[in-house]
C-alpha cells in the first residue's frame, strides 16, 4: 500500500502515463465525451503534481474549462500540505477516506487482527478531513469523498455536510442509503443553523424603549 504506486510511479514511468493520457485524449476527442478529466492518486509531495502536469504539457493535454485536474487526498503529508496543492492550481480533491485512516492510525484493515481498530470516524482522521475540506473551500477547489462510511454511517455523513463538502462518492449498491443518510444530514444541519440564526437574533434584538407620560 505504501509503495511504487500512484503519482511517483506515473513521474517514473512516463511511457506508461503515456497510454492513459492516449485514452484520455481518445475518449474526448475521437467520441467527443468532454466529461472525463484527469484525478492523480496518492499524491504525495508538490514537486510530484509538478511533474505530472509537465508531463500532460509534453503530451498536449492542457487544462480548460471542460478538463480538470484532481488529486486523491489519501496521505497525511497531503492534508498537512493542502494549502499548497491548492496554491498550485488543481480543479478538485478526493478524499480517499479508506487509505488515509490506514496512515493515520497505521492499521492495515485487511488485517484480521486489527481490522475492529480501523475506524473512519475517529478524531484524528475526521479532523484531517475537515482540515482538508476547509482549506479547499476557502480556494475554490471543489472536495468529494470515496469510501464505505458517507453509505455506512449516517453520522458520518452528517459531519461532511457540516464540515461544508461539495460531493460524495459511493458504490452503486449504496447509492440509496448514501442519499438517505445525505438528505437526513442536510435536514438535521439545516434545522441546527436555523436554531442557531434564530438564538443569536433574540439575544441582539434591541429593547423598547417605554416613556412613562404623567398626563
Amino acid at each position: 500500500m505504501m509503495g511504487y504506486r500512484g503519482c511517483y510511479r506515473y513521474t517514473k514511468e512516463e511511457d506508461m502515463f503515456k497510454l492513459e493520457l492516449d485514452a484520455i485524449k481518445k475518449v474526448r476527442n475521437t467520441y467527443g465525451l468532454k466529461n472525463l478529466w484527469l484525478m492523480i492518486p496518492f499524491v504525495r509531495k508538490i514537486g510530484e503534481i509538478r511533474a505530472i502536469k509537465e508531463i500532460l504539457k509534453r503530451n498536449d493535454i492542457h487544462f480548460t474549462k471542460d478538463f480538470k485536474l484532481w488529486i486523491m487526498v489519501e496521505v497525511p503529508s497531503t492534508v498537512f500540505m493542502i494549502e499548497e496543492f491548492c496554491k498550485e492550481g488543481i480543479n478538485g480533491i478526493s478524499i480517499g477516506s479508506n487509505d488515509l485512516t490506514q496512515l493515520i492510525l497505521g492499521i492495515d484493515r485487511d488485517n484480521a487482527t486489527m481490522a475492529e481498530a480501523f475506524d473512519e470516524r475517529n478524531l484524528a482522521v475526521m479532523r484531517a478531513i475537515r482540515h482538508t475540506i476547509k482549506v479547499c473551500n476557502k480556494y475554490g477547489v471543489t472536495t468529494s469523498i470515496c469510501g464505505q462510511a458517507p453509505s455506512v454511517y449516517p453520522e458520518f455523513a452528517q459531519m461532511l455536510v457540516e464540515f461544508g463538502i461539495n460531493s460524495m462518492s459511493v458504490n452503486p449498491d449504496a447509492i440509496e442509503a448514501a442519499r438517505r443518510n445525505t438528505a437526513s444530514a442536510e435536514k438535521k444541519y439545516t434545522l441546527k443553523r436555523l436554531a442557531e440564526l434564530t438564538e443569536h437574533m433574540e439575544k441582539h434584538k434591541p429593547g423598547l424603549d417605554v416613556e412613562i407620560r404623567d398626563d
